[in-house]
């Protein structure tokens, strides 16, 4: 595979591919959120800084007797400021819902232009029907010495310092930035901004701040007709931008750090995931042998896992296959022996009784075909793969009654003895699935029973059981995982004299499997012989499966009935 191909279809180069095209959108969305914040900002202090002068001025041109002294003090006004002050109706601006909800909460409305660049402001008067407006190119020092002479014409009207500090205190709710007396003295002036305070001239002062938590500002000191006494304005805040550039680079390079960050973890996947290829690519070869070795407790680790089961699970269906295909084989040939030999015999007589005999002989020998026939097609569909499973709450003590009512039926001189949960007790399975697995074991005690058979069943820390015991011969330690290999039988007492086909055990095992369940056999404590038992958990599961090993490792963890 050329160096091209391999990129293309390599995940770490997608994965970073992405994540170039990520880099890219977040910069263009930094840049497009910190424009509409930015904008929103500096309209936000334009119209906060507007507010406390256009209310001065209000107040200034409320406080004229007439209409020829208004218009004389509005014109004083203008000069002073350096912008034409207007009084017009509301009626002739055309404002909308959210302009006229500032003006209804006493605030300005200011609409700034780029090109040229202006901003109209305005203030809603006292009678509700007209407005103060102005327009304003640029902020000067004109202006803030504009607004200190306004603020001293409105104190001219309060006479003593209480009732001036009393009118100050209202005023500051008008502005976004402090109003108050101080004693010259305590300004923090120095010796040329304290002449010109005494020469009754507005000083400005920077103060300029190398703090992140706060912006750089301005203090108007404005002096009083109270000795020793000044009004400070401010600190008045001076609007900051948010740095665009410094902040797109610093997301840029977050991204390239996250980046990096997303190498150290990804590579290592990459590397297991290419593992798991070459694992993938043998079993296309039909090398089923091959394991995959992903140390780990990761999703991969756990997905080389599941393969590994896989793969084995794959390698044991075909032998599994294989051996079904020379065990039918074998089994068939003697049943089949037997009907050549009776269909010979038929023939070969012309005695009438003997006729009936092997007919009887031949009956008896294609119902054991039919018999063998489907217990390998049940074998085959549990052992292939899932099958469909009914699941709902099956009642555990009326099941034991059908199963030993249906095993005394079969005529048997063994004692059944049934040991019935509660009436109430209940487990989730597949009732068709479950009543094979008892019947089997029933049917597989019988045969190995010398008197009494116990069938039991229950539910016991979240899971439910079913139990068979026999006082047979019992099953030898080692020989108890090999009783449900298909068409197994032992060298002992469970002979190919006994009966059955060899694959009633192999059903329950997978039945046992697809429940989610465990199948177990040892030694019964009451009666001496063998006891099988399953346990599964009573609510509902999801079958997802991958191997006999998985299910295997799970049924070690699983309730074991004592």
């Amino acid at each position: 595979m050329s160096l091209v191909s391999s990129l293309k279809h390599s995940i770490f180069v997608r994965i970073y591919a992405g994540l170039l095209i990520v880099c890219l959108c977040v910069a263009l969305f930094a840049q497009l959120l910190m424009d509409t914040i930015n904008k929103e900002r500096v309209q936000s202090y334009r119209e906060n800084m507007a507010m406390g002068a256009f209310h001065l001025v209000s107040e200034g041109i409320s406080h004229q007797d007439n209409e020829e002294q208004r218009e004389y003090w509005l014109s004083d006004a203008s000069s002073l400021f350096g912008s034409q002050f207007r009084v017009v109706p509301i009626s002739e601006i055309d404002f909308n819902a959210s302009e006229l909800r500032r003006f209804e909460s006493d605030k300005t409305v200011v609409r700034y232009v780029t090109q040229p660049m202006y901003a109209d402001v305005y203030y809603r008067l006292p009678d509700d029907q007209s407005v103060l407006t102005a327009r304003i190119s640029q902020v000067t020092e004109q202006q803030v010495r504009a607004i200190a002479v306004f603020l001293l014409d409105d104190l001219s009207y309060y006479m003593t310092l209480s009732d001036k500090r009393a009118r100050l205190a209202q005023l500051e709710k008008k502005f976004s930035f402090p109003l108050e007396f101080k004693a010259v003295n305590a300004l923090d002036l120095d010796t040329d901004q304290l002449a010109r305070l005494r020469r009754d001239e507005v000083v400005i002062s920077l103060q300029d701040t190398n703090s992140s938590k706060s912006n750089s500002a301005i203090k108007v000191i404005v002096p009083s007709e109270i000795n020793d006494m000044a009004i400070l304005i401010g600190p008045v805040p001076l609007f900051n931008w948010y740095p665009l550039n410094l902040i797109i680079s610093m997301i840029l390079i977050s991204m390239f750090l996250i980046s990096l960050g997303v190498y150290a973890l990804i590579f290592p996947l990459e590397r297991k995931l290419q593992l798991i290829q070459v694992g993938v690519n043998e079993v296309s070869k039909g090398n089923l042998d091959i394991q995959v070795q992903v140390l780990g407790q990761d999703e991969i680790a756990r997905l080389s896992a599941t393969f590994n089961a896989m793969t084995s699970h794959i390698k044991r269906l075909i032998e599994s296959q294989r051996e079904l295909t020379r065990a039918v084989s074998h089994e068939l040939r003697t049943p089949v022996a037997r009907i050549r030999f009776a269909v010979d015999m038929l023939a070969d007589t012309d005695d009438e009784d003997s006729r009936f005999m092997q007919r009887d002989y031949i009956d008896e020998d294609i119902e054991s075909l039919n018999g063998l026939i489907d217990e390998i097609l049940t074998y085959a569909k549990l052992e292939e793969g899932s099958p469909k499973l009914d699941l709902e709450p099956v009642n555990l003590r009326e099941l034991l009654e059908q199963i030993e009512r249906e095993t005394n039926a079969l005529g048997k001189p063994i004692k059944i003895v049934t040991k019935l949960p509660s009436a109430k007790v209940t487990a989730v399975a597949d009732r068709r699935y479950l009543h094979r697995v008892i019947q089997n074991l029933a049917g597989n005690a019988l045969r190995y029973a010398e008197t009494t058979i116990i069938i039991s069943a229950g539910v016991k820390k979240g899971n439910a059981f079913v139990s068979v015991e026999d006082d047979g011969h019992g099953i030898p330690e080692a020989d108890r995982e090999k009783v449900f290999i298909p068409f197994s039988r032992l060298d002992d007492s469970r002979t190919r004299a006994s009966g059955g086909y060899g694959l009633g055990l192999s059903i329950v095992s997978r039945i046992a499997f697809w429940f989610n369940g465990s199948m177990k056999v040892n030694e019964s404590q009451e009666l001496g012989g063998a006891r099988f038992v399953m346990t599964w958990p009573i609510k509902p599961l999801t079958q997802i499966l991958a191997a006999d090993e998985l299910t295997q490792e799970k049924s070690e963890r699983d309730f074991e009935v004592k």
